[in-house]
């Protein structure tokens, strides 16, 4: 069954905002669901979670979220939620600075709708779900979501802990349907989260994510992700926006991280590639489609944002092998691992 959200791949394109173009190329899945209730002191240390997207919501007590590298601890209290999609590891607890036990030593064997109780339980129990994030450029793609996301009990996110509630349901009860109730829910915990957490900003914000927030903008990345085969230049980006050319590129690039015209030459790329890694479309044709006016112009400049050319993406990726790991930031780091030529010269030059 395909993703709910991973329309990238149809034809006529269909018309989705910004957010959901990121969500469709993560294809989160292979969710987990479960309780934790804990009680006295305690605190758990959750390692790596490349390629993971949590999501909690606390239904009663109250603990400490802390996330590697993020800025201070977090309070979270009862009817709050959050949502990491960082992948950073995090520790959760009553004291964040006291001794804490491995996630692996309390969690091994955590299946869908368990509860896991620590210290007797009776301090603390929330429910939350793990996403699974698939693509060959999740790395980049989340970086472009928010470390955490923590949305504090209030009216705009009851829909929120309604869906965590209706999940934890499917789960407890064997029904006909649960598996496809829960992967709908799972999706749209997801949406809803990062959708308060955006309506929440205050707009001065910097990142990918909170500028979809700013009305000037957001209305050029909208604009970008609607037809991003139109021959856009500054001057018209900055006529969408409501700006003056050189207004806008400044602006542009002071919250989104890189110039505007290269983001929308990387997101024509990141279109290329699940293209590529997913349809039986030629290089050509997929050119063509992304206003590319020949092969050769497209196959250049995806050398140079990817690192190889499209035919050599596009039998790696559909071999079975995947990608070699590789480093990757906001939209403008240049994936330098992707081709096995990439890997070899620099094998090359570290021995020589």
């Amino acid at each position: 069954m395909r993703d709910n959200l991973h329309f990238l791949c149809d034809h006529p394109r269909l018309a989705m905002d910004p957010l959901s173009d990121i969500l469709s190329l993560l294809k989160p899945h292979a969710y987990v669901s479960s309780g934790f209730d804990a009680g006295g002191d305690w605190a758990v240390q959750f390692g790596d979670q490349h390629k993971l997207i949590k999501c909690y919501a606390i239904v009663s007590g109250g603990c400490w979220l802390a996330v590697e590298g993020v800025g201070d601890p977090v309070r979270l209290e009862a009817g709050d939620c959050f949502v990491l999609p960082s992948g950073h590891p995090f520790r959760l607890g009553s004291d964040i600075d006291g001794p804490a036990i491995g996630a692996g030593e309390i969690f091994p064997t955590a299946r869908r709708g368990d509860v896991v109780t620590l210290n007797g339980g009776g301090g603390l129990f929330l429910v939350g779900s793990r996403f699974g994030i698939s693509g060959n450029h999740a790395d980049m793609l989340l970086g472009l979501l928010p470390p955490i996301v923590h949305i504090r009990d209030q009216s705009a996110q009851v829909a929120l802990r309604s869906l965590v509630e209706q999940m934890m349901r499917e789960l407890r009860d064997d029904q006909p349907g649960n598996s496809l109730a829960v992967q709908h829910l799972a999706h749209l915990m997801l949406v809803q989260a990062l959708r308060v957490h955006l309506d929440s900003s205050d707009g001065n914000r910097v990142g990918w994510f909170f500028t979809l927030a700013d009305k000037h903008l957001g209305a050029a990345i909208k604009a970008i992700h609607a037809d991003p085969a139109y021959p856009w230049c500054l001057q018209q980006l900055g006529e969408v926006a409501g700006m003056s050319r050189s207004t806008f590129a400044l602006r542009f690039k002071e919250r989104v991280g890189e110039p505007p015209m290269q983001y929308v030459t990387r997101w024509r790329m990141l279109l290329a590639c699940e293209r590529l890694e997913h349809s039986d479309d030629t290089v050509s044709a997929i050119a063509i489609s992304l206003g590319y006016e020949s092969e050769s112009a497209f196959s250049t400049a995806f050398k140079r944002i990817m690192g190889c050319s499209p035919r050599r993406y596009g039998r790696v990726t559909r071999s079975g092998f995947g990608l070699p790991p590789r480093r990757s930031a906001l939209l403008h780091a240049v994936e330098e691992e992707i081709c096995e030529e990439v890997v070899q010269e620099r094998r090359y030059r570290h021995l020589a």
